[in-house]
């Protein structure tokens, strides 16, 4: 006959798997069990076999400076070429859609508005507040702001903390982009703590609301990335040229930069060519 004790043991492990399953539930997609990995939430071939939805990386919005090299103008949108790609969206019969809804298709096969864009902004410059969101209001446009925590409240280049809190409440979705911009593939010790918990935890505090997107910095990824953001609440994180990694394709979204300087021609062609 067993001990009381070891009926204990198994009475309280079948409360806590029970438990567990009632309570500790990722966005209603898999358990949270202690000391294992968190599943992904489909396989990997359900979202790989998914036609991929465009989505756009804007930095800096602001006319060329004469001390701009070639390199920093690929990054560089001056304002009037932003309008007349937003207003060439609009006119194309465009709709712009959030991570959530782009994760409920990826997962789930949920419905997408016609010809759906994703529009997403790194690095917290204030330009985006200031030129590129009141153009997005025209046309009813909402987009994706990834956060670099270190230059909240430096102005006058990066947002502060009340206007990513406005960005938010006018329906937009604020993403992690680390703490400073630190590459991925480089963490060690501390990193994760520095780079990304803290700085969740700032910006989910600013919006009041979970985190669950991600911006590799420098739109690097890697493996060993993808176990620490999942067990940290990241569901979708973004990358940017390379293809989505067959493995953990959520962990591997793929975006382009508009480049700084494209013809409205060259523009439309990379919607349309770097998309499948």
């Amino acid at each position: 006959m067993r001990s009381f004790a070891a009926s204990g043991r198994v009475g309280m492990r079948k409360f806590l798997i029970i438990y567990m399953k009632k309570h500790f539930v990722c966005l209603g997609l898999s358990w949270f069990v202690f000391g294992a990995t968190i599943a992904q939430p489909v396989a990997p071939s359900v979202v790989m076999s998914k036609k991929e939805v465009p989505i756009l990386c804007y930095h800096q919005v602001r006319d060329w400076k004469a001390t701009d090299s070639k390199v920093s103008k690929d990054y560089i949108m001056p304002p009037a070429d932003l309008k007349a790609e937003l207003k060439m969206l609009h006119d194309s019969g465009y709709h712009t859609i959030l991570p959530d809804q782009l994760y409920a298709y990826l997962t789930k096969g949920a419905a997408l508005p016609s010809k759906p864009i994703m529009l997403t902004f790194d690095d917290t410059d204030e330009d985006q507040y200031t030129v590129a969101w009141p153009e997005m209001k025209k046309y009813g446009f909402k987009g994706v702001f990834f956060i670099m925590t270190i230059s909240l409240n430096k102005l006058p280049h990066y947002m502060t903390k009340e206007q990513v809190k406005e960005l938010y409440t006018a329906g937009n979705v604020i993403g992690s982009h680390t703490w400073d911009h630190h590459n991925v593939k480089k963490y060690q010790g501390k990193d994760w703590e520095i780079q990304i918990d803290k700085p969740t935890k700032q910006l989910e505090a600013i919006t009041g609301t979970p985190i669950h997107y991600f911006a590799y910095p420098f739109g690097l990824q890697n493996r060993a990335a993808f176990p620490e953001l999942r067990k940290r609440g990241f569901i979708m994180a973004f990358q940017l040229a390379d293809k989505m990694d067959p493995t953990d394709p959520l962990m591997t979204v793929r975006r382009i930069i508009v480049g700084g300087g494209w013809s409205l021609k060259t523009f439309s062609a990379a919607i349309n060519r770097d998309f499948h």
